[in-house]
């Protein structure tokens, strides 16, 4: 592999880390309802489990208020039990067309532990970004055993990977402080 390579490599799985952290923040509530919260919810439809987002679509035309329009008006109570049966703590209303999920208001409690929650996913990114360095740094320890490499490349590669993973820790760092900003609100 090119110097090239491995470091396009690296940056696109550090890339592919950032985006499950953005994707799990999505999901973490804050006092505004946001679609994400039960877009990946998976719900018992036509005999097998299907995500809220596949079946319906899902809009929040409130800031304390979520909407669920099912494509196919059959499906209404499913979703309606699934939401209840998830443990997310929402009370769905149904007039028989739509589902309207008013989202209450989070304690100071319940904030620091998202807060806590959202510590942990960021670290784990961070983890996962630090893996992809290693693996980066081992591809370009084997280039220069198997002389494909230079020993100026090797280094100027594991030095490319290391500035890598600086930017990515900050731009997890910078998700992470955004979020806590919005759950503490």
């Amino acid at each position: 592999m090119s110097p090239d390579e491995i470091l396009f490599d690296t940056e696109e799985r550090m890339e592919k880390a950032l985006g499950v952290l953005k994707h799990a923040l999505s999901g973490i509530r804050t006092g505004r309802a946001n679609p994400g919260l039960i877009d990946s919810l998976r719900v018992e439809v036509y005999g097998s489990q299907q995500m809220i987002k596949a079946i319906a679509s899902v809009s929040a035309p409130e800031p304390t208020q979520l909407v669920v329009r099912p494509f196919d008006p059959g499906t209404l109570k499913d979703i309606e039990k699934g939401i209840q049966a998830s443990g997310l703590g929402f009370n769905p209303q149904s007039d028989g067309r739509i589902i309207r999920i008013n989202i209450p208001p989070l304690s100071t409690d319940v904030r620091k532990k998202l807060v806590t929650r959202i510590k942990e996913l960021t670290e784990e990114c961070k983890v996962a970004v630090r893996n992809v360095r290693r693996d980066g740094n081992k591809a370009a320890e084997t280039g220069e055993k198997e002389k494909s490499l230079t020993e100026d490349d090797c280094k100027k590669s594991k030095e490319d990977i290391q500035e890598l993973t600086r930017k990515f820790e900050g731009m997890a760092e910078n998700l992470a402080r955004a979020k806590e900003t919005e759950v503490m609100e």
